[in-house]
């Protein structure tokens, strides 16, 4: 550890922001990917659910590595312009972790009962409404367990990024390891590194599923309020009247 001077150090701190700005850009690619892809492998057209089920076994069934190459040397050649690394990469995972997510998508919308579709025809809800009211607010608590997975999964994911030369943390250990010929010390602090920033992705999707579980099954504020006034109003009413009567 000594021979690690404060540039090598820098190198590996460095990587950090990288990694963190590749975990972020590619889960929210991700994330759209998945409910887009995820709905639309439950839409009433068959032509839909094909093409979208056809999306997640290809990018399911491949490489992500392979694709990442493919992404940074192949598609310049058939479109004539070049991605840099950075957003190679991006592109790359967003779409893979994105096919995941879509299969969490579609089995928490799946799981609702079709009772409570039903409630939606019976309150002449459109099939929107339906998706925006009833559906999503039920399914999304069974979306964030695993999604946490993914993000976890995304997050040790970018480490394939330094095979393109992106100075994530990864690629500042292998140039740390060939300046000080260690091993041991070098990806002992990366480990360290990779379950830090995993246990604080963690926590925040803890406190992301308290707060999604928190409002299952209780009505708005509001509404809550207003239903208790009007309770309250004929109790309120008849303390009056006994408190009249006794007087009289």
């Amino acid at each position: 550890m000594s021979d690690i001077t404060w540039g090598l150090w820098k190198l590996l701190l460095h990587g950090i922001w990288i990694t963190v700005q590749l975990t972020v850009y590619s889960a929210a690619l991700a994330a759209a990917v998945a409910f887009g892809i995820g709905l639309a492998r439950t839409h009433r057209r068959w032509l839909v659910r094909f093409l979208s089920g056809a999306y997640f076994e290809i990018f399911r069934g491949t490489s992500a590595l392979i694709l990442m190459f493919w992404m940074f040397f192949v598609l310049p050649m058939g479109f004539g312009w070049q991605l840099v690394p950075m957003w190679a990469a991006v592109l790359t995972l967003g779409l893979t972790y994105g096919a995941y997510g879509s299969e969490v998508v579609r089995g928490a919308i799946a799981a609702v009962p079709p009772s409570q579709r039903e409630a939606g025809i019976a309150l002449s809800f459109s099939p929107g409404q339906q998706l925006r009211k009833i559906v999503l607010p039920q399914a999304w608590p069974g979306m964030v367990p695993p999604f946490n997975n993914l993000l976890i999964e995304l997050l040790k994911g970018t480490a394939l990024v330094s095979v393109l030369g992106v100075g994530d943390i990864a690629f500042g250990a292998s140039l740390v390891r060939n300046a000080t010929a260690q091993s041991a010390p070098v990806y002992t602090v990366v480990l360290v590194m990779y379950f830090a920033l995993a246990f604080v992705l963690t926590r925040g999707m803890r406190a992301v599923e308290r707060h999604a579980k928190a409002g299952v099954g209780q009505a708005p504020a509001g509404r809550l309020r207003s239903r208790s006034r009007r309770a309250a109003g004929p109790a309120v009413a008849r303390t009056a009247a006994a408190a009249g009567g006794e007087s009289r």
